[in-house]
């Protein structure tokens, strides 16, 4: 069983930068591939960014340029750099872990407001 815990949320003004972590355990984390995710109030979860077990990554359009992902295998953590912050990305964001099974975290609130 893997267990994912994200951290680094929190309130932040339109331009300012954040970085979160989804911290994993119970089992090898080096194959799973990683992704974030995010829910806003009233909308649908949205993917965000994915990082494969080789470091390839892959990101939203509308985060393209502003956020990058990546991972530090020896920790068993995920990162999730987020910069040049619009209101437009305030949610919850979750990160989801896949291989042959899925694990979510529990979410972080990012907030972008002045």
């Amino acid at each position: 069983q893997l267990q994912l815990v994200e951290s680094g949320g929190g309130l932040v003004q339109p331009g300012g930068s954040l970085r979160l972590s989804c911290a994993a355990s119970g089992i090898s984390f080096s194959f799973y591939r990683v992704g974030w995710y995010r829910q806003a109030p009233g909308k649908q979860r949205e993917w965000v960014a994915i990082i494969n077990n080789d470091g390839l990554t892959n990101y939203a359009d509308s985060v393209k340029g502003r956020f990058t992902i990546s991972r530090d295998n020896a920790k068993s953590t995920v990162y999730l750099q987020m910069n040049s912050l619009r209101p437009e990305d305030t949610a919850v964001y979750y990160c989801n872990a896949a291989r042959t099974d899925i694990y979510w975290g529990q979410g972080t609130q990012v907030t972008v407001s002045s």
